[in-house]
């Protein structure tokens, strides 16, 4: 091992720790570091999310509220009516099943809790009218965050969704530009970008990331990274792939556990002041879950994901327990703080 590298490492982080950032090129080395140096790497990214994130852990938890026969066709997902996978279809759920799903979330300690739809936008009266109906619901029932992820947004319907009560607005980039092409073809990089452009302009809390694993290059994964700063999203998820049976890329090896740690690590060097989400594909890292907040994590979505079973959130709770780690629970902070004159 070089000192040489622990000594660079700690330049960049007291670098950061100091205000300023990562540039590409040093992330770029960051990435290819070997193995030996993740405990270094880790110990800087924790320093760097204590500094700007504290120690408390954002939870948050989402509801599948319509599935399957989606008309895009993204190579991660089951869902997709593009594919042959034996992923449950239905309808949009009940108001008061949601409404139950999120006073659960609640209770589990989740600040916010996203509405989870399939296809591309909303694109019709009956699904404005269903979406209304949830929000208010979610408003009368529960002082949760209220987030969604339905697809592409214009400024008149990231403003309808303001208007509804919808707070954040969850968009994935997925992957770099430059990997894109191998993902989806149903819709376009620029439409992620512009969707995502759209609801920040609407005032909403932005929550874009992506899925690492998917065969994207290091590169591309920095790449990805640095559109999320440039873009300045203030939550990031990141998801490792969970191969599904019957899609383009159930063949994908899964990442090990410490190149998801390394990933983590980087992804908080390169956006210290952003909050960082583990979201699916935590399985992977097996009896090495709780290091994923040394490598720089400060949040964790819990529950079911989209299309795929999560851990038990019990086991969850009693993770950060042990930790010494206590949910964030600032939804009306954060309300409060937004709905501030500005002075």
């Amino acid at each position: 091992m070089d000192n040489a590298c622990y000594q660079r490492i700690d330049s960049i982080t007291a670098r950061i720790l100091d205000g300023g950032d990562m540039t590409i090129e040093e992330a770029h080395w960051m990435i290819r570091l070997d193995d030996d140096y993740l405990s270094w790497l880790m110990a800087g990214a924790d320093r760097i999310r204590k500094t700007y994130r504290g120690n408390e852990i954002e939870v948050c938890a989402i509801s599948n509220v319509r599935s399957g026969n989606c008309s895009e066709n993204c190579s991660f997902c089951s869902q997709s009516g593009h594919h042959q996978t034996n992923s449950p279809v239905y309808n949009y759920i009940s108001s008061e099943e949601l409404s139950r799903q999120a006073q659960q979330a609640r209770e589990w300690g989740a600040s916010d809790f996203g509405v989870v739809s399939k296809g591309w936008g909303i694109r019709s009266d009956k699904e404005r009218t269903q979406l209304k109906e949830y929000f208010q619901t979610l408003e009368n029932t529960s002082d949760i965050g209220r987030c969604a992820s339905l697809g592409v947004l214009d400024t008149d319907s990231a403003g309808e969704l303001k208007a509804m009560g919808m707070e954040n607005y969850h968009h994935n980039l997925e992957c770099a530009e430059s990997f894109f092409d191998q993902v989806c073809t149903t819709h376009t990089y620029q439409e992620n970008i512009d969707t995502i452009k759209a609801a920040l302009d609407a005032g909403l809390r932005v929550c874009s990331g992506g899925i690492l694993g998917m065969g994207e290059s290091l590169d591309q994964r920095i790449e990805l990274a640095d559109t999320l700063r440039q873009l300045g999203v203030e939550s990031v998820p990141l998801n490792f792939l969970s191969p599904q049976q019957g899609t383009p890329f159930a063949d994908r090896t899964p990442m090990t556990p410490m190149e998801i740690l390394k990933c983590i690590a980087v992804f908080r060097y390169m956006l210290p002041r952003a909050e960082i989400r583990i979201a699916g594909g935590r399985q992977f890292l097996g009896d090495m879950q709780s290091m994923i907040f040394m490598a720089g994590a400060s949040g964790v979505m819990i529950g079911d994901y989209l299309t795929t079973t999560g851990r038990q959130v019990e086991d969850d709770l009693k993770m950060l327990d042990d930790l010494k780690l206590k949910p964030r629970e600032d939804t009306q902070q954060r309300r409060e703080r937004q709905s501030a004159p500005a002075a």
